[in-house]
């Protein structure tokens, strides 16, 4: 028994900022984003929309596409660095919203923009192992609330979107779809090359309310030729090693859904493979980094545009903050 993804969903809200809204705040221009990123809109959260409140909305497409309806999942795994609170997590929160009568289990995967493919691979475990058999796997992610829109923040915040997505997991026993294996790798000695130093448990909190100065510890921060020369390796170097584990040559692979930091990396990542850009899909332009919702928000988008077919070789790859990566390889079941 292997497991399979049988739903996909997502949710972005309906306010979208085109990279002209940015150029006042940030003494920027749409020329100077898109060159540098690809990225030509996100979209942003309005006020009383939460990680937990798009991560419902995602989750019940997801369950409508997988023919399946909230009293069937048992478990949910959540994938976020911009929860609703310090604590609890936005798994709790979302089976509140989700399964209000039943005491589902859930947790919290905090792994950045590989937070997805860490929560997919746990979701596989479970299922193969057979203690659950309904998983929802969600990433969702409110940047907008937590960017220096200053010239300042300029370099990072333009990067960032707001946005969910989810997948239902189940098993499977045709050995012609579902998860083939995931690879996993984390590196902490550069988690200061892409951070966000506090709110932090070494000082929290030590905010005065009557401050004037804006302390920018509290906003994310990025080298930013470093982070591109490491996304750019790493993405390459674990597909090719999920490939070899599975004995699978990288030129069988028919869709490639990477995470969307970068236009650039992204290309960068798919000529160092020798694979055509019609084997791949780029959301970062009207959605920016959404961060672990980035993911399954694009898988949505590949189902949409009729990309992927039933038994089509797909990987997932990604690399974010930590620095975490990941690939995943399955065999489309839908």
């Amino acid at each position: 028994m292997q497991s399979k993804i049988s739903g996909v969903g997502k949710y972005v809200p309906p306010r979208v900022v085109k990279n002209q809204e940015l150029e006042a705040l940030m003494n920027t221009s749409d020329e100077w984003i898109r060159q540098r990123t690809g990225i030509e809109e996100r979209r942003w959260a309005e006020p009383g929309t939460s990680t937990s409140s798009m991560a419902f909305e995602a989750a019940k497409e997801a369950l409508i596409d997988a023919g399946k309806t909230a009293d069937d999942v048992d478990c949910i795994v959540f994938a976020t660095v911009s929860p609703d609170f310090c604590f609890p997590g936005c798994g709790v929160i979302l089976q509140k919203l989700l399964t209000p009568n039943r005491t589902i289990p859930a947790i919290d995967i905090r792994n950045q923009c590989a937070g997805f493919l860490y929560s997919l691979s746990v979701a596989d475990a479970w299922i193969k192992t057979g203690v659950y058999k309904c998983i929802l796997v969600v990433g969702s992610e409110v940047h907008s609330t937590g960017l220096n829109k200053t010239p300042a923040g300029r370099d990072i915040s333009v990067l960032f979107g707001d946005g969910a997505g989810a997948v239902v997991v189940e098993p499977t026993h045709n050995a012609n779809e579902g998860i083939i294996l995931t690879k996993l790798h984390s590196e902490g000695q550069n988690a200061e090359k892409l951070w966000c130093h506090r709110p932090s448990s070494a000082d929290y909190p030590r905010l005065n309310i009557n401050e004037q100065i804006i302390d920018e510890s509290f906003y994310p921060h990025m080298d930013g030729k470093f982070v591109f020369k490491n996304a750019v390796t790493r993405m390459c170097e674990v597909l090719a090693e999920a490939c070899a584990e599975a004995k699978i040559n990288l030129k069988d692979i028919d869709f490639v859904i990477a995470h969307q930091a970068n236009l650039r990396i992204n290309q960068m990542v798919m000529q160092q493979l020798e694979m055509p850009p019609e084997k791949t899909i780029n959301t970062l332009q009207k959605y920016g980094n959404t961060t672990a919702g980035t993911i399954p928000i694009t898988m949505e988008e590949a189902q949409t545009h009729k990309l992927l077919k039933k038994g089509d070789l797909v990987a997932l790859v990604a690399f974010g903050s930590g620095f975490t990566w990941g690939a995943t390889l399955l065999r489309w079941a839908k």
